[in-house]
């Protein structure tokens, strides 16, 4: 009880045990994944349709909210498609228009979700535009921003660094941790404009190739 007013919090909090997601849920954002990565453009609302389907009977208020977990979205040209830290630069998108012709031009990079059995982590990739060849990943159970330095700095170690390189206007890549990273190696940043979702396309068709990919793996 002393140690509690010393804390300066409740009794209750003290003994209280955080619960970790019932199998339910955790089916339930397995199936939102997967429907999400073959049906991007799919918002709660169809969703919630996918899931009566699968046999699940959820609210669109709760689909909603498991998107939201899983930071999913339906791609669609709309307004405030990229949430940013309001205190980073963003820089303008440098693509548009532009004649992609070698390796090593430009350069892209985005994060996905990874379901497991108990939970989920968070993988970052960077790829060559042209070659379309992964570079570089890293997976982590957090969307901090240092598994995505981590990830371009080693693209940077074992390839020539690109021209150009493009991500969203996510606050990882926003950040001056990651932007200062390219600053130094002398390579042009490139944003995705606000509610471009086309914008930085070729890394999003490899998530959905890794979508089909795990699929045929699970029917083996």
């Amino acid at each position: 009880m002393r140690q509690c007013e010393l804390l300066g919090i409740s009794r209750a909090s003290l003994y209280y045990q955080p619960v970790g997601p019932s199998d339910e849920e955790l089916a339930l954002l397995r199936l939102i994944d997967e429907q999400y990565l073959k049906t991007p453009f799919y918002g709660s609302r169809r969703m919630v349709a996918h899931l009566a389907q699968q046999g699940y009977q959820v609210n669109r208020k709760r689909v909603q909210r498991l998107m939201r977990q899983l930071g999913l979205h339906a791609v669609y040209p709309k307004p405030k498609l990229s949430k940013r830290h309001p205190e980073h630069k963003v820089y303008p998108y440098l693509l548009r228009g532009v004649d992609i012709g070698s390796v090593n031009q430009v350069w892209s990079t985005d994060i996905t979700y990874l379901p497991v059995l108990k939970g989920h982590f968070y993988l970052v990739a960077v790829m060559d535009w042209l070659s379309r060849k992964v570079l570089s990943w890293q997976v982590s159970n957090t969307m901090d921003g240092y598994f995505c330095i981590e990830a371009l700095e080693d693209a940077l170690l074992h390839y020539h660094k690109p021209t150009i390189f493009n991500s969203d206007q996510g606050a990882q890549f926003t950040a001056n941790a990651f932007t200062g990273c390219l600053q130094q190696a002398d390579v042009k940043i490139s944003m995705d404009g606000r509610g471009r979702c086309y914008d930085n396309i070729f890394i999003e068709r490899l998530w959905r190739w890794r979508s089909l990919s795990a699929g045929r793996i699970a029917k083996v």
